[in-house]
């Protein structure tokens, strides 16, 4: 509908990912095994109400020294307009870098430049954005006893001044939209949440970027020939 009055979401693609918490589960270390190896206890497939309450997607990761368990959300965000035009939903296990390709946008569509933190950063993945016509602009990360020149610690720095603005998408979700949090059971119901979610920053933004008269309009519709220029 964006697209139908105009607008081009394509100024450059910054991608993240934030944790999506849901209810810890108390399954005991041999049930916990099982289940990271993609299989059901099996008193659990006996007792289909017991199994309806437990959620066998979720994970355990560890990040800073601190421990998350349930899912990511994992997001490309327009830079001029902030909006966000990629997603996905994994378990909280799968690393961010994983995830770039998908939620990574055409360059013709999106823009060429991609801002993102060192934890995307790897050789592979920057041949893989060369070869794919963007322009990295990755953060440069440190390596056991090759740490950062200055002028990749200066380089850094600018890249954060872009990358910064998909921190404001995350913290709009935890302060004015209630908080990232998910109290469903199971990865296909919290793929529906991250999704709405998102959905309803996205409202929101474009009624502010309208309001603030950003855009030239005054509505968006489901006609766009309804939307007043």
């Amino acid at each position: 509908m964006l697209a139908a009055l105009g607008v081009e979401l394509k100024s450059g693609q910054i991608i993240d990912a934030t944790f999506v918490p849901v209810p810890i589960q108390r399954n005991g270390r041999e049930n916990n095994e099982i289940i990271k190896a993609a299989a059901v206890p099996i008193d659990w497939g006996k007792t289909p109400a017991k199994l309806a309450q437990k959620d066998i997607d979720a994970r355990w990761t560890k990040k800073g020294g601190q421990n998350h368990y349930g899912y990511k959300s994992h997001i490309n965000i327009d830079k001029a307009t902030k909006l966000i035009t990629a997603q996905a939903c994994t378990d909280a296990s799968v690393h961010d870098s994983q995830v770039l390709d998908a939620v990574l946008r055409d360059e013709a569509e999106g823009g060429k430049e991609v801002w993102a933190d060192s934890a995307y950063r790897s050789d592979e993945q920057e041949q893989s954005l060369k070869a794919s016509q963007h322009e990295s602009q990755i953060h440069e990360r440190a390596y056991r006893n090759k740490p950062l020149t200055e002028v990749q610690e200066l380089s850094n720095t600018e890249k954060s001044r872009v990358r910064a603005r998909v921190e404001h998408v995350f913290g709009h979700q935890e302060n004015s939209m209630g908080g990232i949090f998910l109290r469903s059971i199971g990865a296909a119901r919290a793929k529906v949440g991250v999704g709405l979610m998102n959905l309803t920053y996205n409202l929101a933004r474009v009624e502010m970027l309208i309001r603030t008269k950003v855009f030239d309009f005054d509505r968006v519709s489901t006609s766009s020939s309804q939307a007043t220029a």
